[in-house]
């Protein structure tokens, strides 16, 4: 009697041992780590993918092109803003506490090493690349005020503050925040202010920025 057992045949290649998006998070930082390095023009995907330790085949099927590598990396920096705008979190603190969130969230954001040396980057190329200028104005600046807008738009409704113009409001209340200590840092003329300062800043334009805007009784 002849048994006909068949033997599961191993597929090919080595198996996969690490799921796709811990690989793309691992691409990402290695990337943000080579633009910072050898800024847009200069950076390889040969190196990102030696940084990332992934096969280039690997990189180049789940990151295809630089601009996109590019583009990721901004996003998934803004992402985390995104995450800590969460609407149902800030609509259940008191007006200047949520609006103290927000610009110390920002804040952060802005003055992150990272974020600086990311700005430093797209003005330095963007006339060369045009297309890293349109990336960092669609998923940083546009992304961030739109966010910010939605806040000052759901306070408005609720009659705690009065505006009427929230676009113009976010620009002034992003520059009241950012714009002096962000200058003096993009022209090497200070450090990044640390936590406490942040606060503080964020602080301080919460009540300035209130108290203008408040309706009047």
């Amino acid at each position: 009697m002849v048994l006909n057992t068949k033997v599961a045949k191993r597929p090919r290649g080595r198996p996969q041992t690490r799921p796709d998006e811990e690989t793309r998070e691992l691409i990402l930082q290695a990337a943000r780590q080579e633009f910072h390095a050898s800024g847009y023009a200069g950076a390889s995907m040969g190196r990102v993918a030696e940084r990332a330790g992934v096969s280039t085949k690997t990189m180049y099927r789940l990151i295809p092109t630089k601009a996109e590598l590019f583009q990721n990396v901004i996003s998934e920096r803004i992402s985390r803003f995104i995450l800590e705008m969460d609407e149902k979190h800030l609509d259940g603190l008191p007006v200047d506490e949520a609006l103290e969130h927000i610009l110390i969230t920002y804040g952060t954001l802005t003055f992150d090493p990272d974020t600086v040396s990311s700005l430093r980057l797209v003005l330095a190329e963007c006339d060369r690349f045009p297309e890293i200028a349109a990336a960092f104005n669609e998923l940083a600046l546009r992304r961030t005020t739109q966010s910010m807008e939605g806040w000052l738009m759901r306070q408005r409704d609720r009659g705690e503050i009065a505006i009427d113009d929230t676009a113009t409001a976010v620009g002034m209340l992003r520059g009241m925040m950012i714009m002096e200590p962000q200058r003096a840092i993009m022209l090497g003329l200070r450090a990044p202010p640390d936590h406490a300062e942040i606060v503080k800043r964020a602080r301080t334009c919460a009540r300035l920025f209130l108290d203008g805007c408040r309706p009047q009784q």
